[in-house]
């Protein structure tokens, strides 16, 4: 990892700066950006949009990392995307050092979106935001889902430290959206402040809002509204209550959109059964995924890897009335680890420690040592196919669901062998 907008700058200038000709939303955050992301993006194609996306981290394939309408790019576009930068990452690589893996990523990305001619994109920020290869689109809305504390190593140990991280995607000219709150919203508020931006707030009391109505296996129930809005009785296919606060953040994010396309003189109809059409076909792998497996049942895969996102996972599985689940967990290195354990420990969690295949993965053993200070029980098993065989194996009844956590790249490799996925 090097932060630094200095090599993708240079990439761009490279390759004739695809990144001028994309429109859309750049979306950071420390929670929710795929969810409020999958929301926006399947109210957008419901709407007739073509909509480019970049999520990260994938979690079978590197495919995922360019994705066209919700689908990732064919082996060989994919392949062909990369072969297109590489000349450039050599030529800055000889004056400003090597790019690193994200930045060429990043830059293959923009240019296979700006090849593709899509109508939109819209660009989840892979960490912070200030110095973020992604930071370098300017896309004309900019949106913080929210602020808690993650990656304090490189952003800061303040909400308002890493408030003002994020808050650096906002530029002259954008509209803004935000869900955030407490500490981490007064940097947003001050940046869009200074730069004259429009800021859209979301949140309960706030002009976007959806409130919970019911939460169960097919999705959630939120009554939501904006300035312009009614939408009762909003059917939304994410799972767990939390959800309602992205969906405030995703209609905020649309109606900005809307409003920058007319800004831009290309109109951007966006009707309310559009909305309902795609928040309630919206799904968003490995964050709270129900995967049917013939071999392993029901598996809940979610990738719960900061003390917010833990609790999050905790209310949902206690909404659908999971308790004393059997839980694979395993945990990358940097990671609030203890914090995450213990808002998981309400649910008496059965919990079996293992970890993928990466020198920065924390060994099972160290984290059963953890979760013995915290909880009881416990389990470390070395490999994760042979964990989620045993979490199988504890379960109380046939239909429990396995809960797969703690680590987008468990998830992603539990994910490719229940799906029969290749990496």
């Amino acid at each position: 990892m090097s932060l630094g907008l200095d090599r993708i700058e240079a990439l761009m200038a490279e390759l004739g700066h695809p990144e001028r000709t994309l429109r859309g939303a750049l979306v950071a955050g420390t929670n929710g950006k795929g969810s409020v992301i999958a929301m926006v993006r399947a109210v957008l194609n419901a709407s007739g949009v073509r909509v480019g996306t970049m999520p990260k981290p994938h979690l079978v394939s590197y495919r995922e990392r360019i994705a066209i309408d919700g689908s990732p790019l064919e082996p060989q576009q994919f392949a062909d995307a990369v072969a297109a930068v590489l000349p450039a990452v050599d030529d800055v690589a000889a004056r400003l050092g090597p790019a690193t893996e994200f930045e060429a990523l990043t830059a293959a990305a923009i240019g296979e979106l700006a090849r593709q001619r899509i109508d939109l994109a819209v660009v989840e920020v892979g960490m912070g935001g200030r110095l973020d290869a992604t930071n370098v689109l300017d896309l004309g809305v900019a949106v913080v889902t929210n602020v808690q504390h993650d990656h304090e190593r490189y952003l800061g140990t303040t909400l308002a430290a890493i408030g003002g991280e994020k808050a650096a995607i906002v530029k002259r000219g954008d509209l803004a959206v935000t869900g955030a709150s407490g500490r981490g919203l007064r940097p947003i508020v001050d940046r869009c402040d200074s730069l004259r931006v429009p800021l859209r707030r979301a949140g309960s009391r706030q002009p976007y809002r959806a409130t919970l109505r019911s939460s169960g296996w097919d999705g959630i129930v939120v009554d939501a509204a904006t300035p312009g809005r009614q939408l009762r009785d909003l059917q939304i296919g994410l799972l767990g209550g939390h959800q309602a606060a992205n969906a405030g953040v995703a209609l905020a994010t649309i109606e900005a959109l809307a409003e920058d396309a007319v800004r831009r003189g290309a109109p951007l109809a966006i009707t309310d059964a559009a909305i309902r059409s795609g928040m309630g076909q919206a799904r968003w792998p490995g964050r709270l995924e129900l995967v049917e497996s013939g071999r392993f049942g029901r598996v809940l895969l979610d990738g719960a890897h900061n003390p917010a996102g833990a609790t999050a996972l905790a209310s949902a599985l206690a909404e659908l009335g999971v308790d004393r689940p059997a839980l694979v967990f395993g945990a990358m290195r940097g990671k609030r680890v203890s914090a995450v354990l213990r808002a998981l420990a309400p649910l008496r969690p059965r919990l079996i420690f293992t970890a993928v295949s990466d020198p920065h993965a924390h060994r099972p053993h160290d984290l059963l040592a953890r979760w013995k200070r915290i909880g009881r029980g416990g389990e470390a098993v070395t490999e994760p196919a042979d964990a989620l065989r045993r979490a199988a194996e504890l379960r109380e009844a046939p239909g429990d669901p396995v809960i797969v956590a703690g680590s987008l790249y468990l998830v992603g490799a539990l994910r490719g062998l229940l799906l029969g996925e290749q990496p």
